[in-house]
């Protein structure tokens, strides 16, 4: 070996046991093991911030701020009204979204499949009162294993069927993978699914962020026009129960129905009466498409379009508001701001919101114009509450948000535009049309798993360029002389299996492509087996964060640390390795 493969053999071995060791955040040992390989002369100077604008990097960001794109629009809502039941048992749960993401992934790109569906994941943990970590892990696997079944699910296959029709003249088709990669993905579902979960550490951040445990007395008024016109009360009760809220009441005419409310035909114009926590109070409201003030107030609120957000604050002994109603002291004119729900120490009003006397101790929700809630909040004199990160979900561009997705996704998946770039255009247009506030559009970035990723491209990079790669491939020719064909393609399943953790699927894919070509010469039969077993062992990355975009992509969300997905990862790929070599011998024989 030259002094630099041995340099860089060592930093990578030093990486992996840090990150193992789990003293030091992957971010920081990742850009150290950087800065030294720049020093020592490994990484060339000019490359050592090339990790920052690889696509990898660039779409693992892209991806977060389109999630939280689709959270603010309500498609995640519709998704998980539609599919999803927070009463399910984890592992039910986990099968559930492990078989849609599996789905998906097949037709169209593995990272889009889990950009859309990682925000439902966490929206359910959330409902169900678990950590986001125990379900998160699997439905990454999901989606890496679904992308196998075809020729646009992952990068991978795209290479291997060009590097086939290089090679051999015909590139493989779009099933062609079918066979050999939906078995080893429906065998890696039904394991994630029924055991594998089972596996996962306790997440760091298990039951991690503020509890959301204020319970707001609020008002929801209907618009006109609104589906729930000319129903009774009484037929709300399953939305209101998925969302986990109380219809306690309902005012018309400035006045609170009793007796028979229940029985009541709604009508425009009426408020209903609600008791639930603010995030499932804004759930409630997308769910049923209801109005939080009447027309007049809604049209004051978002006058200046720049959209609202969610305020709360607690009002002490001196606060302007206290003894008075937000009617009474010109709430919603003078501040064009929205008393969304009161919370009074479990006490349910009598009173219609906007005219009942604010007390000391009180906890207001209050609907602000963005960027204003401290100047709300010196002008009431009430205490702002930590930020729970609480958003108001605006279902009116729930179409606009999936549209602009689902056009991005088809035309990456058909070829007509480079994924990076459909996803860059997708949050332009989000901040454009106002689905993501331009204030918060970094916020949604997790930059320790950006530096992680941009850290350790370059470092893979020079591992290829110095010839180590290709002095694992020489070795693992020498080491399989001699052994029978079927062995030799297990060999090279492992060892790309273990690239591919290290290194970038679309790098090992390049790598390791000639490689089982020539293995296949070598033998004197067919190179199809070969190259079918390097698609399915490149997209293999199931036991580190960096050799997959996806499990990237949960790193941060799902409170994992670095060694965490070995626990899981390693039974798969064995599972995948033993499944993947009969299916091969059986349809693409020697």
């Amino acid at each position: 070996m030259t002094p630099d493969q041995i340099i860089l053999f060592a930093l990578f071995g030093g990486v992996f046991g840090l990150l193992l060791w789990g003293r030091f955040r992957y971010d920081i040992v990742a850009f150290s093991a950087l800065m030294i390989g720049v020093v020592l002369g490994v990484v060339p100077t000019k490359d050592a911030f090339a990790g920052f604008g690889h696509p990898a990097t660039i779409v693992v960001a892209l991806v977060l701020v389109v999630s939280a794109g689709l959270v603010r629009s309500g498609a995640v809502f519709l998704i998980t009204r539609t599919l999803v039941d927070a009463s399910r048992s984890l592992g039910a749960h986990i099968a559930l979204m492990g078989a849609i993401g599996g789905v998906l992934s097949a037709f169209m790109n593995n990272v889009a499949a889990l950009a859309l569906l990682m925000p439902v994941d966490i929206q359910t943990a959330r409902k169900a009162g678990r950590a986001p970590g125990l379900s998160l892990m699997p439905l990454s696997f999901a989606t890496i294993l679904g992308g196998m079944a075809t020729l646009i699910g992952t990068p991978p296959n795209i290479i291997i069927a060009s590097i086939r029709g290089d090679a051999l003249g015909t590139p493989f088709a779009m099933f062609d993978f079918a066979p050999v990669g939906g078995a080893a993905a429906l065998a890696g579902l039904v394991f994630v699914s029924l055991v594998g979960w089972r596996l996962i550490p306790q997440p760091a951040d298990a039951g991690a962020g503020p509890a959301d445990i204020s319970q707001y007395i609020s008002e929801l008024t209907v618009p006109e026009g609104n589906k729930q016109i000319g129903k009774r009360l009484a037929e709300l009760t399953e939305a209101a129960d998925k969302a986990d809220v109380a219809v306690i009441g309902l005012i018309r005419d400035g006045k609170r129905r009793y007796g028979q409310a229940r029985n009541a035909v709604l009508q425009a114009g009426d408020a209903l009466v609600i008791e639930a926590t603010a995030g499932a109070l804004d759930e409630f409201r997308t769910s049923l498409d209801l109005a939080v003030a009447d027309a007049k107030r809604e049209e004051l609120l978002r006058a200046d379009g720049d959209g609202v957000e969610i305020l709360e604050v607690a009002v002490p002994e001196d606060a302007r508001i206290r003894g008075k109603t937000a009617q009474a002291i010109g709430l919603a004119w003078r501040q064009r701001t929205v008393l969304l729900g009161i919370s009074r120490q479990g006490k349910r009003l009598t009173k219609n919101l906007r005219q009942t006397t604010i007390r000391t101790g009180d906890i207001l929700l209050l609907l602000v114009p963005r960027d204003t809630g401290s100047d709300v909040s010196e002008w009431l004199g009430v205490l702002p509450l930590a930020d729970r990160g609480l958003a108001v979900t605006e279902n009116r561009k729930v179409w606009l948000a999936i549209g602009l997705f689902a056009g991005a996704v088809a035309a990456a998946s058909t070829g007509l535009i480079y994924l990076p770039i459909a996803l860059g255009l997708v949050v332009v247009a989000y901040v454009l049309a106002k689905i993501v506030p331009l204030a918060e559009l970094y916020d949604h970035i997790n930059w320790p798993v950006v530096v992680l990723l941009g850290s350790m491209i370059p470092l893979g990079a020079a591992l290829e360029t110095s010839g180590g790669t290709e002095l694992i491939a020489v070795a693992l020719i020498t080491w399989t002389d001699g052994l029978p064909a079927w062995a030799v393609l297990t060999v090279l399943m492992i060892v790309t299996m273990t690239l591919s953790d290290v290194l970038n699927n679309t790098a090992t894919t390049i790598v390791a492509a000639p490689v089982g070509i020539q293995m296949a010469l070598t033998l004197d039969v067919s190179p199809d087996p070969f190259l079918m077993a390097v698609a399915v062992a490149a997209s293999s990355a199931f036991l580190t964060p960096i050799g997959h975009k996806n499990n990237t992509l949960i790193l941060g969300p799902g409170g994992y640390r670095f060694g965490d997905y070995w626990r899981l990862g390693l039974p798969l790929e064995i599972i995948v390795v033993a499944v993947s070599v009969p299916a091969i011998l059986v349809f693409w024989p020697l």
